[in-house]
């Protein structure tokens, strides 16, 4: 089953359409089809940020000072 498509219309820099365009012709992709995988991957990665933030909630909540004295000690600054 085929996702319903809608037409936005987006304003990039210049510089970026001529990228996307340049891109779009060397991997047979239209720009549409790049984009939407880019805004996809993006969204992907917030998902992810906020699953990791939700099963870190319960975790104990450090200082700053306490977190460069754990470095220190752990040898990694």
């Amino acid at each position: 089953m085929e996702a319903t498509v809608k037409r936005a219309t987006i304003y990039l820099d210049e510089v970026v359409h001529k990228a996307l365009k340049m891109k779009a012709l060397e991997t047979s992709r239209s720009v549409s089809d790049l984009v939407n995988s880019a805004v996809k991957n993006a969204l992907a990665e917030d998902a992810e940020d906020l699953a990791a933030f939700e099963n870190r909630v319960n975790e104990p909540l450090l200082s700053y000072d306490e977190m460069v004295k754990r470095l220190r000690k752990d040898g990694r600054i």
